[in-house]
């Protein structure tokens, strides 16, 4: 697929993701040793987007498990069609039990959740399970076969094998830990807050109608706001809306004296917007003192 990480690399950035050189490589060789990835990291540093892009630059269709609270096995990976097993139920009259049985719980009356289907698909798939640290243990260790064999058992019909093994990619905002059992099946890679130059970067590449100036005082300003003891650090997501609010309120660079009303694009706990509007009034103090006014 790709002969190097700097490849890796260079493939997602034209697809408009910058993925560092250590991150490249431990993905690379995920890749290569066509093991799972998990990503960690909080919320907002790009994990999901990763496997976005990643589905796009392979060709890969996208299968995504959006995990959560209670999410058990019929909803992840298969269910039984029963309107239709019970409409065979009612053709079936005069047939022996055994021979109906037989039929019902077969493939014809098999839905197939998102884990099944990758396994299933004639075509290269990319499984995408979101946010598994919403989940519970429970499901956590019924993953475990898939992980490590790419193949699921399902009671009525036996042992399912990946038709075409698909990539894997876990994500994790690091809400609970998992098991040493998980963990060894997935090759780990943690995702942090890009540096400001690589946000620098991200935002004049997703934002090229923006100033450059605008761009790089924006980088400079969420860097100094996630050093905040803030319930939630702003994503990269909030500082490409935080750049285009103030480029549709016309700036063309970032005065700390007019930024009132901006704010609430950026940061999404009062709590945290009282903090930040504190350390707003102190740091435009210390830009008049500096300035001897």
């Amino acid at each position: 697929m790709w002969n190097s990480p700097a490849e890796l690399s260079q493939t997602l950035s034209q697809q408009g993701y910058l993925l560092g050189p250590d991150a490249a490589t431990t993905l690379f060789l995920a890749l290569a040793l066509e093991k799972p990835c998990l990503l960690e990291g909080p919320a907002g540093v790009g994990k999901t987007q990763l496997a976005l892009s990643l589905a796009e630059v392979t060709g890969r269709h996208l299968i995504r498990l959006q995990c959560y609270e209670g999410l058990d096995t019929t909803k992840a990976l298969y269910d039984w069609d029963y309107a239709k097993q019970l409409l065979r139920l009612q053709l079936a009259k005069g047939t022996s039990w055994n021979e109906v049985k037989t039929d019902l719980f077969s493939s014809e009356f098999l839905l197939a959740r998102p884990l099944l289907q990758a396994l299933l698909s004639p075509d290269p798939a990319l499984l995408l399970i979101d946010e598994l640290d919403k989940s519970d243990e429970e499901f956590e260790s019924f993953l475990l076969e898939l992980l490590a064999e790419f193949q699921v058992t399902i009671p009525e019909l036996g042992t399912l094998k990946a038709k075409t093994k698909p990539l894997v990619i876990l994500t994790s905002n690091n809400s609970r830990d998992f098991s040493d059992a998980l963990r060894r099946r997935c090759v780990q890679l943690q995702l942090t807050y890009p540096s400001l130059e690589q946000e620098t970067a991200i935002l004049r590449r997703k934002c090229p109608e923006i100033a450059d100036r605008l761009n790089q005082d924006v980088a400079e300003f969420v860097a100094k706001v996630r050093k905040l003891p803030l319930r939630k650090l702003p994503s990269v997501s909030e500082s490409l809306d935080f750049a285009r609010a103030l480029h549709a309120l016309r700036e063309d660079s970032l005065d700390l004296e007019r930024l009132v009303g901006t704010l609430g694009i950026l940061l999404k706990y009062p709590q945290d917007l009282i903090k930040l509007e504190e350390r707003l009034r102190q740091w435009q103090a210390e830009n008049q003192k500096s300035q001897g006014r």
